[in-house]
C-alpha cells in the first residue's frame, strides 16, 4: 500500500483543527469522527438526522481532495443551491475533520464530505481506513482539484486507492458476484470517478478536441504513462471548468453526477439504513493494521447496493431496483417504455376514472361480469360482446352494447400502457391459465344446451372460444382485417383461419397447407400452416423466451379446437371426449392426477372407485367429502364459484 503524497512546497498542518472547532453547518453532522469513530449510535439515528425516513432509495457521493481546493464548497453549490450545508472557512487549514454527512432530497444523494488529503505522515495508515470505508459505500466519487495542472500527486493517490480497495475487497466481491449472479467484471462493481479540475489561466484538458470523451481518453492515457491503474472503479471522467472571473461555474459537474446517478446498469438505490449498516460493519471490523486474513471473514458489499439482474422479455432493458427487491414485495422496475409483443400480450387496460383519480385499477376483457351467472354471462357475450369490469367502478364497457357507433374503450373508459414483461411474473398470461378447464367444466351443459336452439348460439360460442383461448403468440382476431397473404379484406361471414406456425390471420385459400409444427409445441401432426411458412419449413424465427410461456394459451387451443369440431358437428346429441383432453386442459397450479395418491386433506389413500377432484384456489388433488364447498376465486381466474377444499373455504383471504 503506497502512501499519499504531498504536493511539494504545500505546507503541513501538524495540529488540525478539531471538529468542535468547526461550526455546525446547517443539515450536515458529524458521521465518523478524526479516530474512525462512528458518531450515530443506531440506524433510526441516522435517518433523523440525515432526514430520509421515508426515502425508498438513495445513492451516496463522497468527495476527496488536498486541503483548501474547495470540497465542502463544491459540494454546496452543486447539491444544495448555495446553501451553507458543509460548513467552509477562508483558511488555508483544514477545516473538516473526519466524514461529515447530509442528504439531498432533489437527487436522493447521501453526500460525504471528507478532510483534506494533507496531513501529517504518521497518521497515513489511519487516512487510508478512512478512505477504504468511504469508498466501501460510496457509488460517486469525487476528486476536486483547484490547479492549473493535473499533479502526478492525483493519479498516485487514485491508484493508490483503487490497489487498496481491490486487495482488501475483492474475495467479498466475488463471492457477492456469484450469489446474485452478476455476470460483469469486478471493476464494474466499485464507484464511478469524476475528476473536476479547476484552472484559471491554462486551458482544459481536451479543449482543443471536438471528439466527445477525448478528455477521458487523455486521461487513462496518463494514468497508463505512470504505469498506474484504476481498475477498481467502474469509470474515470474528466469534467473541467476555467475561472477567470468568480463565480465557479458548475453545470457540467451536477450534469455529470445526475447522470451517474440515474446509471442503474450495475448499482441501483437502496434504503437509506443498508448504507448505515455497511458503514456500520465497516467501522466495527474495519480498524487497526489492515490484513487480509481480518477483512476476508466478512461482507461489507450488501447486495442491495446492486442492481438486480432481471431484464425485460420484450425490450430487454434490466430491473433498475436493487437486488433482493423481490423480497420485500417490490415489483420489478424499469426506466422507458416497452414495446408490444404479441407473444406476452403486454398491453394493459387502466381505468380511466380510477387513474385521473390518482389509483391504477387495471382491467382485462371478460365474456361476463362477476354479478353474471356463468351462462347468463354468456348469452350476454353473444349478444352485447366482452364485458371490462373495475373492481372499483364495476362494468366500464360492452364491446357491443350499442352495436352501431359504440365507442372505442380506449378514446373513453380505459387508457393502455404497454408494461414490462419479467421471467416468472406470468402477469400478462392470466387469462390463459384456466381457459381450457372453463371450457370442460361447462362443456356437457353447452352440447346439451345446443341441441335445443338454433345454429347460432353454436357461432357464439365458436366465437368466444376462439377469442379467450387463442395462443399468446396468435394475432388478435380483432386485429385481422384482410388476409396476410393475399390482402384480401374480410367480410363479416368470413372465417379468419390462423397459420400454426407464425400466427398471422389468413384467408381459407392461403393457409390451405399441413405440416408439424413442434417447435410451437404442436407435437408431431400436421396442422394448419400458410404459404410462406410452408415454404421455409416452419416459422422465420422461434424466440426461446416466447416458448417458455406458449404452452398455457397453446394447451387452452388444442382443447378449443377439439370442442370447436365437436360443437360444428353436434345435433341432438355429442359424445364429447372429455377424458382425451383433461390433461391438456389442467391450469398450470393444478397437481397432476398420477402426482395425487392422497387427499390433500384428510390423506386418505385414493382407489380407483374413487373421484380425485381439484380445488381450484391451491390446486391439490382431494377427495369429494373435503371439497363440498365453492366459493368465487377471482384471483385465479375463477369469477364464479367453483369447487374448493374445506382449508381454501376457511380462508377468508381472495386466494
Amino acid at each position: 500500500m503506497s502512501e499519499i503524497l504531498l504536493n511539494k512546497g504545500d505546507s503541513i498542518s501538524t495540529s488540525p483543527m478539531k471538529a468542535e472547532e468547526c461550526p455546525d453547518g446547517g443539515r450536515s453532522f458529524l458521521l465518523v469522527d478524526e479516530q474512525e469513530n462512528l458518531q450515530v449510535r443506531d440506524e433510526s439515528e441516522f435517518l433523523d438526522k440525515l432526514g430520509c425516513g421515508d426515502v425508498p432509495g438513495v445513492k451516496v457521493l463522497s468527495i476527496f481532495g488536498n486541503t483548501g481546493d474547495g470540497k465542502s464548497h463544491t459540494l454546496n453549490h452543486i447539491l444544495f443551491g448555495g446553501e451553507t450545508v458543509f460548513y467552509t472557512s477562508k483558511s488555508p487549514s483544514s477545516c473538516t475533520v473526519g466524514v461529515w454527512a447530509a442528504y439531498d432530497p432533489a437527487l436522493s444523494l447521501i453526500a460525504l464530505d471528507t478532510e483534506g488529503l494533507l496531513g501529517a505522515a504518521a497518521n497515513q495508515n489511519q487516512r487510508m481506513r478512512l478512505l477504504l470505508k468511504v469508498l466501501a459505500v460510496s457509488d460517486i466519487v469525487v476528486y476536486r482539484t483547484r490547479a492549473e495542472r493535473l499533479h502526478n500527486d492525483m493519479f498516485l493517490f487514485l491508484s493508490s486507492a483503487s490497489g487498496a480497495y481491490l486487495k482488501h475487497f475483492t474475495p467479498e466481491l466475488k463471492a457477492l458476484s456469484t450469489r446474485c449472479g452478476l455476470d460483469v467484471p469486478l471493476s464494474s462493481l466499485g464507484p464511478a470517478v469524476i475528476i473536476f479540475q479547476e484552472t484559471t489561466h491554462t486551458q482544459l484538458l481536451g479543449h482543443d478536441s471536438k471528439v466527445p470523451g477525448h478528455a477521458d481518453t487523455l486521461l487513462q492515457r496518463r494514468f497508463h504513462d505512470l504505469s498506474l491503474g484504476t481498475e477498481a472503479f467502474s469509470s474515470v471522467q474528466y469534467v473541467g471548468t476555467q475561472t477567470i472571473t468568480p463565480p465557479t461555474d458548475y453545470s457540467r459537474l451536477l450534469e455529470a453526477v445526475k447522470h451517474q446517478v440515474k446509471n442503474t446498469h450495475t448499482r441501483s438505490p437502496r434504503q437509506p439504513g443498508i448504507v448505515f449498516h455497511a458503514l456500520e460493519a465497516l467501522s466495527d471490523r474495519f480498524c487497526g493494521e489492515l490484513s487480509d486474513e481480518k477483512l476476508t471473514l466478512y461482507s461489507f458489499f450488501p447486495d442491495e447496493y446492486f442492481t438486480c439482474t432481471a431484464v425485460c422479455l420484450c425490450c430487454k432493458i434490466r430491473c433498475k431496483n436493487g437486488m433482493n427487491h423481490i423480497r420485500d414485495k417490490v415489483p420489478h422496475m424499469a426506466d422507458g417504455l416497452c414495446q408490444y409483443s404479441h407473444g406476452y400480450n403486454n398491453k394493459v387496460l387502466i381505468c380511466k376514472r380510477c387513474y385521473e383519480g390518482g389509483r391504477e385499477m387495471m382491467v382485462v376483457p371478460k365474456t361476463s361480469a362477476s354479478t353474471d351467472s356463468s351462462w347468463y354471462g354468456l348469452a350476454k357475450y353473444a349478444w352485447s360482446g366482452y364485458v371490462l369490469e373495475c373492481a372499483s367502478c364495476g362494468v366500464i364497457y360492452r364491446s357491443r352494447q350499442y352495436w352501431m357507433g359504440n365507442q372505442d374503450p380506449e378514446s373513453s373508459v380505459v387508457r393502455s400502457e404497454v408494461k414490462h414483461v419479467w421471467l416468472g411474473a406470468g402477469m400478462y398470461l392470466t387469462n390463459h391459465q384456466n381457459a381450457a378447464q372453463r371450457v370442460l367444466d361447462g362443456m356437457n351443459y353447452m352440447i346439451q344446451s345446443v341441441s335445443e336452439y338454433s345454429t347460432g348460439p353454436t357461432k357464439a360460442v365458436t366465437a368466444w372460444l376462439t377469442d379467450q383461448v387463442a395462443p399468446p403468440y396468435w394475432r388478435p382476431n380483432a386485429d385481422i382485417t384482410a388476409c396476410h397473404d393475399c390482402q384480401k379484406v374480410f367480410v363479416e361471414a368470413e372465417r379468419k383461419h390462423h397459420c400454426r406456425s407464425c400466427g398471422e390471420g389468413f384467408c381459407h385459400p392461403c393457409s390451405s397447407h399441413r405440416m408439424p409444427v413442434p417447435e410451437r409445441g404442436w407435437g408431431s401432426g400436421p396442422v394448419r400452416v400458410c404459404k410462406a411458412c410452408y415454404r421455409q419449413g416452419g416459422p422465420v424465427e422461434t424466440n426461446s423466451q416466447v416458448c417458455k410461456v406458449e404452452p398455457r394459451g397453446l394447451i387452452a387451443r388444442r382443447v378449443t379446437e377439439v370442442a370447436q369440431s365437436t360443437l360444428d358437428m353436434v345435433t341432438t346429441a355429442v359424445d364429447y371426449p372429455l377424458c382425451l383432453v383433461k390433461d391438456a386442459a389442467r391450469p398450470d397450479y393444478w397437481v397432476p392426477d398420477q402426482d395425487i395418491t392422497r387427499c390433500h386433506q384428510c390423506s386418505k389413500t385414493f382407489t380407483p372407485v374413487m373421484s380425485k377432484h381439484h380445488c381450484r384456489a391451491c390446486g391439490q388433488g382431494v377427495c369429494g367429502p373435503c371439497s363440498t364447498h365453492i366459493k368465487p376465486v377471482p384471483s385465479r381466474g375463477w369469477d364464479h364459484p367453483v369447487r374448493v377444499c374445506d382449508g381454501c373455504h376457511a380462508r377468508t383471504d381472495d386466494l
